[in-house]
């Protein structure tokens, strides 16, 4: 007769217990993050209906079983923008953070390796650009340069660089003194070649644990810049600019902002519990 009860017949869900019972964080923040990971990858899975449709007769209708999360003021499908809104903004989010950690990064650790001039000239325009708040540096970028999504991923790319090139710098400059940095120069390695093949690999957990600390950051200023007007245009289904068209009828039609909203707070809520839970590992080492 099988053992139902043999510990190896459920190794893989007592793992998961004991997983959650250290980590609920962790479990619960990847747990969402797989979920919005799929939706933004295939969100004409989730949502039939096109975000794009409009039916003005069908406007600021509220939320039923034909319209998940009602219909905005042009009567297109609002739980349908939402959906695909998914995929825009966390590919303008992702992409930028992801600019701002590879320039940001890279002259953070060629900064703080070397040292010399360069680093002092880095390190001046670097305390420039951290003396504005990071909202009012994208209202300034975006303003500037004009409402588009372009000149959006570069706004949001410029606004983390210096923090990435802060921490780049710090891990480099605590690595370039350790004792496997002097052995590979004495075995007559390259400066180069032990920051490319050392010294960044053991910087990297830093950059990737910073990343996911500010994907909620960089997600929430996204959208507020969408609010204000100087995000992704419409017809463009984007969370920001979603809630940028409800702000207008936040008495009458609440949900044309709540349900962007609750996606944009769903999303920052399970990165900061990952970022969180990695940022505890690191420090334990």
């Amino acid at each position: 007769m099988t053992d139902l009860s043999h510990p190896r017949r459920f190794g893989a869900v007592g793992s998961l217990t004991r997983r959650f019972r250290a980590e609920p964080g962790l479990v619960i923040g990847t747990a969402l993050l797989a979920v919005i990971a799929v939706v933004a990858a295939f969100p004409g899975l989730f949502a039939s209906a096109s975000p794009f449709s409009v039916d003005v007769g069908a406007s600021m209708l509220p939320p039923s079983a034909e319209h998940w999360f009602g219909t905005d003021d042009v009567g297109r499908d609002l739980y349908a923008r939402v959906i695909h809104g998914t995929r825009v903004t966390l590919s303008i989010c992702a992409g930028s953070l992801f600019i701002s950690a590879l320039i940001g990064g890279t002259l953070g650790l060629v900064s703080g390796y070397f040292g010399g001039w360069a680093d002092q000239i880095l390190g001046r325009l670097i305390d420039v650009l951290l003396s504005f708040p990071p909202i009012i540096l994208g209202v300034i970028i975006t303003g500037v340069l004009g409402p588009a999504t372009v000149n959006l991923i570069l706004a949001l790319s410029v606004v983390y660089m210096p923090v990435f090139f802060r921490i780049a710098r710090a891990g480099a400059l605590g690595e370039k003194e350790k004792t496997y940095v002097e052995a590979a120069r004495s075995m007559g390695i390259s400066e180069p070649a032990v920051l490319g093949r050392h010294v960044t690999r053991n910087v990297m957990p830093l950059i990737l644990t910073q990343y996911m600390i500010l994907f909620p950051l960089i997600l929430q200023i996204q959208a507020a810049l969408g609010f204000l007007g100087l995000g992704v245009q419409p017809p463009v289904p984007d969370w920001g600019a979603i809630l940028e068209q409800g702000k207008d009828y936040i008495l009458y039609a609440p949900w044309m902002s709540v349900f962007p909203g609750l996606a944009v707070l769903v999303t920052s809520l399970s990165l900061i519990l990952v970022g969180r839970a990695l940022q505890k590992r690191i420090d334990q080492r």
